[in-house]
């Protein structure tokens, strides 16, 4: 009889980590894929080319959560995925990462007595006042099985991990969904006249970074100027966008990319500046310098073996960095371990054995 395999997601980036799972489930006969987002099935950032692009199906089920305020999502989530249970019996769920949504999934299963393991589990920021700390620290306590996608991570996991938990360091997923597509990656329409390797990509997501303005003008100053001739592209939408518009008139701004196209702006560029954890790591796959806008990272190994360095929010350390990197002068980078692109069979071996 075949396993019935919940995963649910919080949000966009979700999907480019689980699409490999639900790829491999579907290609099993002793499992089924139940795929679960937590938002609205109109979302407007599952742009209609996401799924193509990652070549998996759109979820089957939708809760319907649409909110911004951190405690509303947690219990109505919970709300709505303990009434998807109640009609769709599973006999695992994964979740996915550290979002309010996943932690409420996370709460909801346990107290069912149902399965639960957590995708990029004993990721930390030790930083207790972050939302997302708590949803990792609640996550991981509840988990039956912790996957890891590196050596601090399955430390930190190992060392907290509850009396019924087991951690595996299965690797890093989001490689799998990389490998995958790596090949099917295309130049973006809207950038006709880019160079391969001349100009870097500006990524900016955090929230309290978009908010605080005086802060935020410095860093892009600092990128722009400290690029010279090399032009730095923004492909941002929504706030960020709205700040970067405001505050510097020499980053080039395009609309948001679809997943294949972003993967061949990043894979391709001279170098990225981010304050984002995915797009880092996506560098040190690619072997592209990219400087990240934050004092520390949830994945160390980009920093220790891979081509990331933190220059936290200092726009002197950011200058610098940026310097470097136009200058061909960055340090040299590896893959971490397990990055090998077989991370989503290595957890149906575990999950169904």
């Amino acid at each position: 009889m075949a396993k019935n395999i919940c995963i649910i997601a919080g949000a966009r980036p979700n999907f480019v980590k689980v699409s490999p799972l639900v790829r491999a489930i579907g290609q099993r006969q002793d499992a089924e894929c139940l795929m679960v987002y937590a938002g609205r099935e109109d979302d407007p950032t599952l742009e209609p080319s996401l799924f193509a692009d990652l070549q998996m199906p759109r979820p089957q089920f939708y809760l319907g959560v649409d909110s911004t305020s951190l405690n509303e999502i947690t219990s109505r989530v919970m709300a709505q995925f303990d009434a998807f249970l109640d009609a769709h019996p599973v006999d695992v769920v994964i979740v996915v990462d550290d979002l309010a949504s996943t932690m409420a999934a996370a709460i909801v299963t346990k107290k069912r007595a149902i399965p639960l393991a957590h995708l990029v589990a004993g990721t930390r920021s030790f930083n207790i006042n972050m939302p997302k700390e708590i949803n990792r620290l609640v996550i991981d306590a509840l988990s039956d099985y912790l996957f890891t996608a590196g050596v601090r991570s399955t430390g930190v996991a190992t060392r907290e991990q509850s009396e019924q938990s087991q951690t595996f360091m299965v690797g890093n997923i989001l490689m799998d969904t990389l490998r995958f597509n790596y090949g099917r990656f295309c130049r973006p329409a809207s950038l006709p006249d880019i160079r391969e390797g001349g100009y870097i990509v500006f990524t900016l997501n955090r929230k309290a970074l978009i908010a605080d303005r005086d802060k935020l003008a410095a860093l892009l100053a600092a990128v722009s100027e400290s690029a010279g001739p090399v032009p730095v592209i923004a492909p941002l939408r929504g706030l960020a966008r709205e700040a970067v518009s405001a505050l510097n008139d020499d980053i080039r701004l395009i609309d948001p990319l679809s997943y294949l196209e972003f993967g061949w702006l990043t894979a391709h560029a001279k170098g990225i500046v981010t304050d984002s954890g995915n797009v880092a790591e996506e560098a040190t796959f690619n072997g592209v310098p990219c400087i990240t806008l934050n004092d520390y990272t949830e994945h160390q190994e980009t920093v220790s073996v891979g081509s990331n360095v933190l220059v936290g929010e200092d726009p002197a350390r950011l200058a610098d960095a940026v310097r470097q990197m136009v200058a061909g002068e960055w340090k040299k980078c590896a893959l971490p371990d397990r990055w090998d692109g077989r991370t989503a069979d290595r957890i149906l071996q575990i999950l169904l054995a």
